[in-house]
């Protein structure tokens, strides 16, 4: 994704192969091990460049690729998480990318809008995915999630999927820059402790 070169080959060869782009999804997102967890002052400059490069900035590259391949009606997803808003322990480098993402969502939307080329966001709950592994104290996050939200648990795979579909079909044909939450309605709490956790202060 770090790649001009590798990823105008791979758009040649679907444009090649295929003509045209209807869906365009973007699910990638990386930084080095040593700028996740441990305090947020630690980033390194080097790290910080590859979190925006890779997780934040390959959608607006992939975009500028796909634009002459997609039409009206054609849809652009990628993966955000709430950390992009509130500060979520350890999860440091890659909150600034994903907050960048969902920034870069509104603007691309503004951009391709007038082609009738929607561009969303879903922002999903934590996930026990082989990626989401590799975030600090993930476990504790779902652990937390499961007990706070008002749903009371986890979002799955199918979950999200789900809003994915909707994204990528016409029912939702009048919806673009939109971060969709699908989180077992995690984000809308302000205080997520239990009444029995408030009664122990």
């Amino acid at each position: 994704m770090g790649s001009d070169e590798q990823l105008d080959a791979v758009f040649a060869k679907f444009e090649q192969q295929y003509g045209k782009l209807d869906i365009l999804v973007h699910s990638v997102a990386y930084a080095p091990r040593e700028d996740l967890g441990g305090r947020f002052l630690d980033i390194s400059r080097e790290g910080f460049k590859i979190a925006m490069d890779i997780s934040a900035y390959s959608l607006v590259a992939m975009c500028k690729r796909a634009e002459p391949l997609m039409s009206a009606g054609s849809t652009v997803m990628s993966m955000s998480y709430y950390a992009a808003e509130k500060v979520m322990p350890k999860y440091n480098v890659m909150a600034i990318a994903k907050s960048a993402l969902e920034n870069i969502t509104r603007y691309l939307a503004a951009d391709l809008g007038p082609k009738g080329i929607r561009v969303n966001a879903i922002s999903a709950g934590p996930i026990k995915t082989l990626a989401a592994m590799g975030v600090p104290g993930i476990r504790a996050m779902l652990r937390f999630n499961e007990k706070s939200s008002p749903l009371r648990g986890n979002v799955s795979q199918d979950d999200v999927g789900k809003t994915a579909v909707y994204l990528a079909s016409d029912l939702s044909s009048g919806v673009t820059g939109e971060i969709i939450y699908v989180d077992c309605g995690y984000n809308i709490l302000g205080l997520t402790a239990t009444e029995e956790e408030i009664a122990q202060f």
